[in-house]
């Protein structure tokens, strides 16, 4: 049966034996995806287009 340690290159730790990476010193909040701009474009779009079928559906112009 082959082994992990042999199928791993030398002087490679696997990555159950690796350090843990520290924190960054900028601690990111749940709120930090929605500050990209590119998701809020994206989701103002979804919006509009979600309001423009509701004025649709209430007023069938």
């Amino acid at each position: 049966m082959i082994s992990r340690e042999m199928l791993q290159p030398p002087g490679e730790q696997s990555p159950i034996e690796r350090p843990p990476v520290p924190p960054s010193d900028e601690p990111r909040g749940c709120l930090f995806a929605l500050s990209q701009p590119p998701l809020m474009l994206f989701l103002a779009f979804i919006g509009m287009l979600l309001f423009g079928t509701a004025l649709h559906d209430l007023y069938r112009w």
